[in-house]
């Protein structure tokens, strides 16, 4: 999922404090167009949320649990409820497929291998399901079979330019996903990097995703703002 040679290493981006989340999904509108128009490059936006709940447009509802305990924004991403919040690194992906490969399914995939190789630095096996969405670590100590979502997927594509992304718990307060049906996927927990006993600092959390990008995606270069 490289980009064509000769192309401009993505922007890598790291923001500071909490975002509210309208006014990044309204940075992101723009930032795609301009994308798709070729005045800006591409971008890695790597942000924290305050508490919220954001609906997919397969959301269902029921799978909103506790409706009144955090705000709930409308995402226009694919998929269902997620959970975002202080200790999760959501990473926002604006790349013009144009430049790499206008294959919605290939670029899913590589988002996976993406966080699959970030987890790996911290010999974390993460892995994907046929029957759901998300990076998963299978937890023997809760028991066999016992499975727990790492990583969320939701990505939207508007001419070619990808935008939302992916979101991997470092360390939030997993009782906030309770207040939901996380992807609408039942009968399976959510975990982190500090639930799997690994004292991981966002920063650590950061240089391995930067480092799997660049095997996944190529070159990227790390904003001055």
């Amino acid at each position: 999922m490289r980009a064509i040679p000769g192309s401009p290493p993505v922007e890598w981006r790291i923001e500071p404090g909490l975002v509210d989340y309208q006014p990044a999904v309204a940075f992101m509108e723009e930032r795609i167009t301009a994308i798709s128009e070729g005045r800006a490059t591409e971008l890695v936006w790597l942000v924290e949320h305050p508490p919220l709940y954001t609906a997919g447009t397969s959301a269902n509802a029921s799978d909103l649990v506790e409706p009144s305990r955090f705000p709930v924004f409308q995402a226009g991403r694919g998929g269902q409820y997620t959970y975002h919040g202080p200790g999760q690194r959501v990473a926002y992906v604006m790349l013009d497929l144009e430049r790499r490969r206008k294959d919605v399914r290939a670029f899913v995939a590589a988002l996976e291998r993406w966080i699959i190789g970030a987890l790996a630095a911290f010999n974390v096996h993460g892995e994907t399901r046929e029957d759901r969405v998300g990076v998963w670590v299978r937890r023997p100590d809760k028991g066999d079979g016992i499975e727990d979502k790492i990583a969320a997927i939701g990505i939207r594509v508007r001419r070619w330019v990808t935008f939302h992304g992916i979101s991997l718990n470092v360390e939030p307060d997993l009782d906030h996903f309770t207040g939901i049906v996380p992807c609408g996927i039942r009968g399976h927990g959510v975990t982190s990097l500090v639930d799997l006993g690994l004292p991981v600092a966002m920063e650590d959390a950061d240089a391995a995703l930067k480092a799997s990008f660049v095997e996944v995606f190529g070159p990227c270069a790390t904003s001055q703002d």
